[in-house]
């Protein structure tokens, strides 16, 4: 049995996510503080760390800080799983080792995700230096991690400012980049025959869009426009083909990422297709209140025809649901702003 040691100083989540892994089949063991977690882990040399940053007595990064000077422990899986979004913070803990980062709240699938992928990976490293007949003490080497792309790129990609509602490229034109959001949001939208818009995903800070193949010349096949100011960093297809060439570990990262962006893909294809009204509105709503930046208030500004494009109805039907909404207390209307009242009602909706 695989031995997973939570570090988290929050007692509910650190119950509940110990729970979770328990019954996941691994063995847990927790501690409360960075301190705690330091000892806990030299004692029980577990085969994964998950740990909080924002701790008291040590936070996360000195953890993992400390844990790589000790040659015992330097090559264990660390996992960061914290509420700080901000791209320095996901880069400080990726400069420091980090082998992931997860941000709270977490879906469950997402923390044995990360889990499962990185103790796959040592399996598999352990077992090529076995038939090479050599013990691999540290096998992470070169670029391994979907964050140290994001940072190659920040670091040697184009960068590009857009205002809002500015079209970062068209259907039917030539892109050759992989875009990285720094910050803004991002949606990406067909045309009907109509005209009628249909967007097909919201891409928000630390997010990438724009591929569309990595060996040919191929037209876009939607539309990318602004939602707001917006601030992005780009690489040429072919420099990022280099890249994924001389990194092995990398290119199944960024296939494991496109899978899951197209299996969400078809979960609102099908949402789209077979459910209600006031289904699709309450998913939509919370996909944009994840998506877009809140006031100080929790209110945030989505135009109705965004959300009906999102949802896949048309305009007058998603406000007559909105409407409805609103009476119920679920959300609180303002102009174009939006607050969600009653997240457990929208959520159970779906």
């Amino acid at each position: 049995m695989k031995k997973i040691l939570l570090i988290e100083d929050d007692t509910i989540l650190r119950e509940n996510t110990a729970e979770l892994l328990e019954l996941a089949g691994y063995e847990v063991r927790t501690a409360t503080n960075g301190k705690k977690g330091i000892q806990a882990t030299r004692e029980y040399l577990p085969d994964v760390i998950v740990c909080d940053i924002m701790m008291p007595e040590l936070d996360g990064y000195g953890v993992l800080e400390a844990l790589y000077q000790d040659e015992r422990t330097k090559g264990i899986p660390f996992i960061f799983l914290s509420a700080k979004t901000e791209r320095g913070d996901i880069r400080k803990g990726m400069d420091l080792g980090a082998d992931d980062y997860l941000t709270k709240p977490f879906e469950e699938g997402e923390l044995l995700g990360a889990i499962q992928s990185r103790l796959a990976k040592v399996d598999i490293l352990r077992d090529v230096g076995s038939k090479e007949g050599e013990r691999v003490e540290n096998p992470d080497c070169g670029m391994k991690t979907i964050h140290e792309l994001k940072n190659f790129i920040d670091d040697n990609g184009k960068e590009y400012e857009f205002g809002n509602g500015e079209v970062i490229y068209r259907e039917g034109a030539y892109s050759n980049t992989l875009f990285l959001v720094l910050k803004g949001v991002v949606k990406t939208h067909k045309l009907d025959e109509t005209g009628k818009e249909l967007i097909t995903q919201i891409y928000k800070p630390d997010d990438f869009f724009g591929i569309t193949s990595f060996t040919k010349n191929v037209p876009c096949r939607e539309y990318a426009t602004t939602m707001e100011k917006t601030h992005l960093v780009g690489i040429n297809i072919s420099e990022l083909r280099t890249v994924l060439e001389d990194n092995g570990d990398l290119a199944l990262e960024l296939m494991q990422l496109l899978a899951e962006n197209l299996s969400e893909a078809k979960e609102q294809l099908l949402e789209m297709a077979y459910g209600s009204v006031r289904k699709k509105t309450a998913s939509t709503i919370l996909k944009f209140a994840e998506k877009l930046q809140k006031d100080s208030e929790g209110n945030f500004h989505i135009l109705r025809s965004d959300l009906a494009s999102v949802a896949g109805m048309a305009t007058e039907t998603l406000i007559r649901t909105l409407s409805a909404f609103k009476k119920e207390g679920l959300i609180r209307i303002e102009d174009r702003n939006i607050k969600i009242l009653d997240f457990d009602k929208l959520n159970r909706m779906y």
